[in-house]
C-alpha cells in the first residue's frame, strides 16, 4: 500500500501525506486510516498541529531537527495503523426542514417533501475534514436520490445555520456566508465559537444525524 502513498517536505517544518492515489471505492477507508493515525500521532509531542483533509495528513513539527525522521516513518505507520481503531463522536442535530429550496429540490428529484426528509434524515454521515470556514464540515453519506447539482447562480447571503445540498454532499453553514447549495432546512445548534478551547463542535472522523423536529407538508 506504500506506493499509493506519498509523504512529502512542504516547508522544513512541515509534511504532508497524501493518500489521494487510492481507490475512490475506498474513499471512507481511507479517511478513517487518516484519522486513526492522526490520533495516534498526537502521542506525540513533536507537532505543533495535525490537520486532516481529504485523502491527505499535514503535520507541522515544532522542530525542523525532527523532519527526516517522521518523513521516513510515516509509510510504515500508515501500513500498520488500523481504520477501525478510530470512534469519532456522534451528534444529533434538531433539524427544522423548512428551507427555500425544498420545492426546487423535489422537483428536480421527483421526490416529495416528506420523501426527501425521511431519506436526509435517516442517514448517518461521516465527518470527512472541515473547510470553507471554521466549522464547517464536508460530509460523506448522503443518499445518490438526493444527489443535484449546485445552484447556478449562488446566493450572497447563506444564513447561518442553514442546512443544504450541493452535488453529493449535504453540510451546515456555521455563520453566514454566500453559498451556492440548495438549502433544505435549519438547525439552532451553534458549529463554531471562537471563545470555547474546542471552538469546532465536529472534528474529522465524527459522525452525525439529522434529526426532524418538524413535519412539512408537500406535494
Amino acid at each position: 500500500m506504500t506506493e499509493l502513498l506519498q509523504v512529502v517536505a512542504l516547508t522544513n517544518t512541515s509534511l504532508l501525506l497524501s493518500a489521494s492515489h487510492h481507490k475512490q471505492s475506498d474513499a471512507l477507508k481511507t479517511q478513517r486510516k487518516i484519522w486513526a493515525l492522526t490520533a495516534q500521532l498526537k502521542q506525540y509531542d513533536e507537532f505543533s498541529d495535525l490537520v486532516p483533509g481529504m485523502n491527505s495528513l499535514t503535520l507541522y513539527l515544532k522542530s525542523q531537527a525532527h523532519l527526516e525522521k517522521w518523513q521516513n516513518a510515516l509509510p510504515d505507520l500508515w501500513d500498520k495503523v488500523k481504520a477501525t481503531t478510530f470512534k469519532g463522536t456522534h451528534h444529533k442535530i434538531h433539524t427544522t426542514y423548512d428551507g427555500e429550496d425544498l420545492d426546487f429540490v423535489a422537483k428536480k428529484t421527483n421526490l416529495t417533501h416528506q420523501q426527501i426528509i425521511q431519506i436526509h434524515s435517516q442517514a448517518t454521515y461521516h465527518v470527512l475534514f472541515l473547510g470553507f470556514q471554521p466549522g464547517f464540515a464536508y460530509l460523506h453519506g448522503l443518499d445518490s436520490r438526493l444527489h443535484i447539482p449546485r445552484r447556478d447562480t449562488p446566493r450572497t447571503k447563506v444564513p447561518k445555520g442553514a442546512i443544504a445540498l450541493g452535488a453529493e454532499q449535504t453540510a451546515i453553514y456555521p455563520a453566514e456566508t454566500p453559498g451556492g447549495w440548495h438549502i433544505i432546512g435549519h438547525t439552532n445548534t451553534p458549529l463554531f465559537d471562537s471563545t470555547h478551547p474546542e471552538p469546532c463542535l465536529f472534528k474529522p472522523g465524527d459522525t452525525l444525524s439529522f434529526v426532524s423536529i418538524n413535519t412539512v407538508q408537500g406535494a
